[in-house]
């Protein structure tokens, strides 16, 4: 899988819920780098990430490929319906550090945090 075919089928399984597909995507020791949930195995982060989410909706808005790195960014908008019925929108910038067989071994997330942080 390309770097460009990993970030589209994360954007893809993440707004679907699936989980598990997501998890695929990281290495075994893959951490996400979270603005709320702080630094988790990728593992542990989308399980809690699901537990506070009734549903996702993401529009991509841009792929960013850093030459001569193992490093790409995904620009997206994402509608956020927590359990609560309650729906945060906010633009995300994900960076995403890959493995020289093109599996995420870190995701940092980037977004303004002042709208979750009441919510959560």
């Amino acid at each position: 899988m390309t770097k460009e075919e990993v970030a589209k089928e994360y954007l893809s399984f993440l707004e679907k819920g699936k989980i598990d597909k997501v998890i695929q995507l990281f290495t075994k020791d893959g951490i996400v780098v979270s603005p709320v949930y702080g630094t988790m195995v990728a593992k542990e982060f989308y399980y809690a990430l699901a537990a506070d989410t009734k549903a996702s909706k993401l529009n991509f808005d841009g792929l960013f490929i850093e030459e001569n790195s193992n490093r790409i960014s995904i620009l997206f908008d994402y509608h956020w319906t927590l359990k609560s019925d309650e729906i945060i929108k906010f633009k995300v910038v994900d960076v995403i550090e890959l493995t020289s067989d093109n599996k995420i071994e870190k995701l940092t997330i980037i977004y303004d945090t002042v709208n979750v942080r009441n919510a959560l």
